[in-house]
């Protein structure tokens, strides 16, 4: 005959359970953290993904959607549209394109003031850097650069701009309170991008023309040292770094080395490579999840985004991403 269950065992066994439910809804809830949102310069939108490259959305903006940057405290997404020669305003909360901001002809990257209030874009048909109040919609100055700028990249304390120009190979140093060049750095071929790395202490460019990175000291703005990238079967000049994404927690640096379809994890302190992962084609674009333990990659030229895990540089999956692929925005 079968013995009833003491009530001391099912008071147990409830609260097993109970842990059980929570822990479950603990690690749903964690693996639910962060939204990847990916531009399509060919598809005209902004797809919406999970953390796991699940797509889960998608949202209309403007023309040929490129750079992207969370404004408003995370409430919203700016983003640069260059056929429509504007900056969309994308509310998150209704994942909808709420605004436009008029912009210069062909514009390519931006930046944004510490406060969030301007907005410093790279406009290649008019070769300029142009600032603009977001809230009113009004240009408030523009800086000559050489030709084809791109990279803009504004210090923490808001007081100077970067600059690529990807014709003069140089960087222009902007004072953005006296609104001019005050040095131009030697960099190598085609400057494209930038990032901020070692505290503020270094400006790392990456040059698609040189198959290299330029490691600027932004104290005496010169060259201190140049990163050089070789991929096994590849020319040299299939090797076009472009975009840069920098860990969590400062310690790498990864690379997108555009034709060659690989991405590079460089030390930041040694400024060794440590490894190389491939991944689609034309890989540019990237970002991390919140837990630093998963990259992002658009690969341009395939339409789609590669995700790898980090700690073991190893590609997890590869997922459609809309027609070229270009920014990779990840909520915290």
């Amino acid at each position: 005959m079968q013995r009833p269950l003491g009530s001391s065992f099912v008071h147990r066994a409830l609260r097993v359970l109970a842990l059980g439910i929570a822990f479950g809804a603990a690690s749903g809830a964690a693996l639910a953290q962060g939204t990847v949102y990916v531009s399509s310069e060919k598809d005209h939108k902004i797809y919406v993904f999970d953390v796991q490259g699940e797509r889960t959305g998608a949202i209309d903006v403007c023309k040929r959607p490129r750079d992207m940057r969370f404004g408003a405290g995370g409430q919203q997404i700016l983003v640069i549209c260059g056929d429509s020669n504007a900056m969309g305003v994308v509310d998150l909360a209704s994942g909808k394109l709420t605004d436009t901001v008029p912009l210069g002809d062909s514009p390519e990257m931006f930046a944004l003031s510490p406060d969030g209030k301007t907005v410093y874009v790279s406009i290649e048909d008019d070769n300029v850097m142009a600032a603009y109040d977001i809230a009113s919609k009004k240009p408030l100055f523009e800086v000559k650069t050489g030709g084809e700028p791109e990279g803009v990249l504004v210090t923490p304390d808001g007081k100077t701009a970067y600059v690529t120009s990807e014709v003069a190979n140089v960087v222009h140093v902007i004072d953005l309170g006296t609104k001019k060049v005050t040095k131009n750095i030697k960099v190598g071929k085609r400057p494209r991008r930038f990032m901020l790395a070692a505290g503020g202490a270094e400006l790392w460019v990456t040059n698609e023309l040189d198959a290299s990175v330029s490691v600027v000291d932004t104290k005496t703005h010169t060259e201190k040292q140049k990163i050089r990238f070789a991929v096994k079967g590849m020319r040299e000049t299939d090797i076009t770094p472009v975009g840069m994404v920098l860990s969590p927690d400062g310690k790498t640096m990864w690379v997108g080395l555009g034709r060659a379809n690989h991405v590079a994890e460089v030390d930041v302190a040694s400024k060794a490579v440590k490894n190389q992962v491939l991944v689609g084609k034309r890989a540019w674009g990237m970002g991390f999840a919140p837990d630093g333990k998963t990259l992002y990659v658009s690969n341009g030229l395939s339409d789609d985004m590669t995700l790898i895990d980090a700690a073991s540089a190893k590609a997890i999956r590869t997922v459609p991403a809309g027609r070229v692929p270009h920014t990779i925005l990840v909520t915290k």
